[in-house]
């Protein structure tokens, strides 16, 4: 059963607020001699659908956010998510259909995503996605979400296996050497929470929705606007995970140090939980720069580990970003100022696509098909992964031979 909370969040959309409807085109008119893939995301509270063709071309699309939904709450409540999407999702398939100019029994395929995401969200559109290719005797392509955020470069790249992608988002942050479509050597992942979760939540904490600046932004989004005009020198936080010679990354320390300076900050100013602060820039500044240092330390120790071991090629490794904090510009620019400094080509896909969307779910299962990797004729036992696991377990990699601190690029100074 619902909550009340929940309950009046879906009134308030059914009265008009708080959703949107992407949709485009890149359809000519033109007869498709191309395969064609339908792509299906549901993994959290996005509903989207995309048709793309073999040759890289999109050629619909359309996305069903509740983000403002959720902001109501300051945070997603996955049963509301669920009814979004169920509510939706005819309705986007429908659009990336219709402006796509393609007919379902065009389709050389379907392409869903089934792991890892909201268990509640992933149900929706895999139901959807079985009773689609069940009734039009379709192939099914179930994708990896990860999988997808990493792949979707090589739709606006010609980028060869293998390089270094690193995923940062609201549910996951990891660092893989890609060396094949659906072949990826895991070098290391958050051992607690996410990079995007962390800067959501301390937003919530800093009542960011209250700024005049942040009432309609999401809370990592607020983070990086209210940081522009904040000094980050104002605080300090110790990074994580300096003394561990891996390529793991820890957020959830860095929270608690950053809750602790924003409970002495109330103290000192005499205002309760739930008021602005007059230092919340610079608190938001400090923030995003000691993420940006953490991620790009991980990084970098990715990067030598990679070339010391041959894995990458000095003369042409590229570092691919991806995934919804990639968006943020600052990190963005961190990582492009480290990847400038080594020696490594950096890529990141437009922010439309770092978030998630039908686009990258179609263009992994155009992938999938060229290799011929998980295209399934029956649907029997197909079932949904809430829970995050690699794409590839290969076990932990050895990271000893790289030294300590004095290895760690610090980009920023």
């Amino acid at each position: 059963m619902m909550n009340s909370i929940a309950k009046s969040l879906l009134r308030s959309v059914k009265h008009g607020r708080a959703v949107w409807l992407r949709s485009s085109s890149a359809h000519s008119g033109k007869q498709h001699l191309q395969k064609l893939v339908l792509g299906i995301e549901t993994s959290c509270d996005d509903t989207g659908a995309a048709v793309v063709d073999d040759a890289g071309n999109v050629l619909g699309e359309a996305l069903h956010c509740q983000k403002e939904v959720h902001l109501q709450s300051g945070g997603i409540i996955p049963v509301v998510a669920q009814q979004l999407h169920r509510e939706n999702i005819e309705q986007v398939v429908k659009e990336a259909l219709r402006v796509s100019g393609v007919s379902i029994r065009e389709l050389a395929a379907v392409a869903t995503t089934v792991k890892p995401g909201l268990a509640l969200s992933l149900e929706v559109g895999l139901h959807y996605s079985l009773n689609l290719v069940n009734r039009y005797q379709k192939p099914f392509i179930p994708i990896h979400h990860m999988e997808a955020h990493a792949l979707t470069v090589r739709l606006m790249h010609q980028v060869e296996f293998p390089f270094l992608v690193l995923l940062l988002s609201g549910g996951h942050c990891l660092l893989a050497v890609a060396q094949g479509v659906s072949d990826f050597l895991l070098l290391g992942q958050s051992i607690d929470i996410a990079p995007g979760d962390m800067l959501d939540k301390v937003a919530r904490r800093l009542s960011l929705r209250k700024h005049p600046e942040c009432h309609s932004m999401a809370g990592g989004k607020a983070i990086e606007h209210l940081a522009q005009a904040g000094n980050r020198q104002q605080h300090a936080f110790r990074l994580p995970m300096q003394q561990y010679r891996n390529c793991d990354f820890s957020f959830s320390g860095l929270q608690n140090l950053v809750n602790k300076a924003i409970i002495e900050k109330e103290e000192e100013e005499g205002i309760q939980e739930g008021e602005i602060l007059s230092s919340v820039k610079d608190i938001a500044a400090a923030v995003q720069h000691a993420v940006a240092v953490h991620v790009i330390q991980r990084t970098y120790r990715a990067m030598l580990f990679c070339v010391k071991n041959s894995i990458l090629s000095q003369k042409n490794a590229t570092l691919v970003v991806s995934g919804g904090v990639a968006s943020n510009q600052y990190i963005r620019k961190g990582l492009q100022a480290l990847a400038d400094a080594n020696d490594f080509a950096f890529l990141c896909p437009p922010p439309s696509l770092c978030t998630d969307n039908g686009v990258m779910v179609a263009w992994n299962g155009i992938e999938r098909l060229r290799a011929g990797l998980g295209v399934l004729h029956s649907t029997d036992g197909i079932r949904y992964e809430p829970n995050f696991f690699p794409i590839l377990l290969p076990g932990k990699t050895d990271m000893e031979g790289l030294g300590r601190k004095k290895d760690c690029f610090i980009i920023f100074t």
